[in-house]
């Protein structure tokens, strides 16, 4: 999936994050009691699910399931969904914890909120929600999503954040490769007077630079989604592959930013396609769960659990 996404992220960040996001939140739904799973897929395995996971609306328990309302921010790629799953506080339980409820897309309203500077075909925007009964069967504690469940595939089961922060860069690197390579074109191209911009030292370390980053980069996110796909689930595994995900985040953008000042004024056009994937990478870079503070944070706790020499 990680290389899937590259590939696509070369071509449109968009559709690579969008992509993305729709198998992770399929992982998630298969976390849902085997009722919701058949009302999901019984018709077959082609479905795309939206969602937003971070909790706002509420949810009041009713007989057989719960009342669900309220309005959710940043829904990526739900004007193609069929379902969304949506997460909201119990308002009745102790300590209000949180649950997951997949809706079927057809029951929200889409706001148009969303104006980012980059990632703007993801159609990232607010949903509504009236006051909607959701049968027990489609729902399940965040808690379980966050954790991941036991007795399932492992593609299913692993905790949100293994692969999360890895797979969210995945778009980002396909771009800053595709800002290589426009750059890099640039940078091969005599100017009037004869000179190729490569030609200058300056730029020639710039390339230097931001081409290993890149690289490197790729190389850290590989390696975390091997150890997401076969290493024994520990927290120190978590936390290892939430800091190489937010680094290699920080890489990609500083990798592409050097580049994008670097090039000519009219590499530089709003209009033209190296701006576009700029803004992409450092919109992905942006993003909450690729946060390094979070990240370094989680890192540092997990050096006190056993084990914990052979994470650094």
């Amino acid at each position: 999936m990680f290389r899937a996404s590259v590939a696509v992220g070369e071509g449109c960040a968009s559709a690579a994050w969008c992509a993305v996001l729709w198998a992770a939140h399929g992982r998630f739904a298969a976390l849902l009691p085997e009722e919701g799973q058949k009302e999901i897929w019984g018709e077959g395995p082609d479905v795309r699910i939206a969602a937003v996971l971070m909790p706002s609306g509420s949810a009041s328990r009713v007989p057989g399931g719960w009342l669900l309302q309220g309005e959710w921010n940043l829904a990526s790629g739900i004007d193609h969904a069929h379902w969304v799953l949506l997460v909201a506080p119990e308002t009745d339980g102790p300590g209000r914890p949180a649950r997951v409820f997949a809706v079927p897309r057809s029951l929200v309203t889409v706001r148009d909120t969303w104006n980012a500077t980059g990632l703007r075909a993801t159609g990232s925007n607010a949903v509504d929600l009236d006051p909607t009964v959701v049968p027990d069967g489609r729902s399940v504690p965040f808690a379980t999503l966050l954790a991941g469940a036991d007795g399932l595939p492992r593609c299913h089961s692993v905790p949100a954040h293994l692969a999360g922060g890895l797979m969210f860069c995945a778009p980002a690197v396909g771009a800053a490769r595709r800002v290589l390579a426009l750059w890099t074109r640039w940078a091969r191209t005599a100017g009037r007077d004869g000179v190729r911009p490569l030609d200058r030292p300056s730029v020639q370390e710039r390339l230097a630079r931001s081409a290993a980053e890149i690289q490197a980069a790729e190389l850290m996110l590989r390696t975390a989604a091997g150890r997401a796909d076969a290493e024994p689930i520990t927290a120190e595994l978590v936390a290892v592959n939430r800091r190489d995900a937010a680094v290699a985040a920080d890489w990609l953008a500083t990798a592409v930013d050097r580049l994008f000042r670097t090039g000519g004024a009219h590499l530089r056009d709003p209009e033209g396609e190296l701006h576009r994937h700029w803004m992409d990478v450092l919109t992905v870079a942006s993003h909450g769960a690729l946060r390094l503070e979070p990240a370094a944070e989680a890192f540092a706790r997990s050096l006190d659990a056993d084990g914990a020499d052979d994470a650094c």
